[in-house]
């Protein structure tokens, strides 16, 4: 019994990022743009990656254009396995 006790205080760490809602045409999703820049080994030359992560909007409270910070969570549907936490701008 105590062991059920000391698994339920522990603190899972999650990872959180930081985008643009660029779609929300979707039911209580939005679908968030990261831009990361990365170096290339051998030229030096920086180079910018986007992704794109559907997250949950719940009650599509989220709308194109807004800067948020989102986080990973259990998976939600087929494709979606992140979580709108808070505005940024």
């Amino acid at each position: 019994m105590n062991d059920q006790k000391e698994q339920s205080n522990i603190i899972i760490n999650r990872r959180r990022l930081q985008g643009e809602v660029v779609a929300d045409k979707m039911q209580e999703t939005a679908v968030v743009t990261v831009v990361t820049q990365r170096m290339h080994p051998k030229y030096k030359k920086r180079y910018k990656i986007t992704r794109r992560y559907k997250c949950h909007n719940p009650a599509n409270t989220y709308k194109v254009g807004q800067v948020v910070e989102f986080e990973e969570c259990r998976p939600l549907s087929k494709q979606k396995r992140w979580r709108i936490i808070k505005k940024l701008k």
